[in-house]
């Protein structure tokens, strides 16, 4: 993952806290963070009530060793979801599953994780193939993934779903217009702060508490693992 991608994230305080307050109403008990990077989500995660044990995981090593200094309370293996064992009550993939060529096996590693619980599977990844643009190429990210695509291979993985949405109505067409069509490589900050702190929170309102949009730049959803006897 490039370093602009965790300065962009970095900068989005309100989108790391909004989202984690919404996958929070379904993360509890022994919680595992795939893909943690250098720990910009795991802060917000720590504060999530309901979760009794949290633990990461991050395949890169340089990326272990930030995680260590900012979060040294918080276990990091450096691997991948397939070097941790054991049962788990939540797993969260944000922005994972995308990197990950062989996407169906992934999650059915997840669902083997969960399954003793039935526990739950907080995924957000980027949505709508139509807008894979050179800065996607850039991140590493095989795809972007549509609502049905998503469903079929959870499915298939032996999830059940309990809630999709598609996120950030707005955030489709700002990445159509600068990254996809102007070509953009890059974030621009003041931008990025600007649609943090002024765009985002309304725009997330609106499609929590009003009306869920059609499509979204990126999409959120929550499954359920269905038992081994299942």
């Amino acid at each position: 993952m490039p370093d602009f991608e965790f300065n962009s994230l970095r900068e989005a305080a309100n989108y790391r806290r909004l989202l984690v307050r919404e996958i929070g109403a379904w993360i509890r008990g022994r919680t595992l963070e795939v893909g943690c990077g250098i720990g910009q989500m795991t802060g917000a995660l720590q504060s999530l009530p309901r979760i009794t044990h949290l633990e990461c995981v991050e395949p890169e090593a340089s990326f272990c060793r930030e995680f260590k200094k900012t979060h040294p309370a918080v276990p990091v293996v450096c691997g991948t979801i397939a070097d941790i064992a054991g049962d788990w009550d939540s797993i969260v993939s944000i922005n994972v599953l995308e990197h990950i060529e062989n996407d169906r096996r992934e999650l059915g590693i997840y669902r083997d994780r969960l399954a003793a619980s039935r526990g739950v599977l907080a995924l957000f990844v980027p949505a709508r193939q139509e807008l894979y643009a050179p800065i996607d190429k850039a991140f590493g990210h095989f795809r972007r993934y549509g609502r049905a695509e998503v469903l079929e291979k959870l499915g298939g993985a032996g999830f059940t779903i309990e809630a999709a949405r598609y996120c950030d109505f707005a955030g489709y067409f700002s990445w159509l217009l600068l990254h996809k069509w102007l070509r953009f490589d890059n974030f621009n900050r003041a931008a990025l702060l600007l649609f943090d702190r002024c765009v985002f929170p309304p725009e997330n309102w609106l499609e929590t508490r009003i009306c869920k949009p059609p499509f979204g730049k990126n999409l959120l959803v929550i499954a359920r693992s269905q038992s081994q006897r299942d």
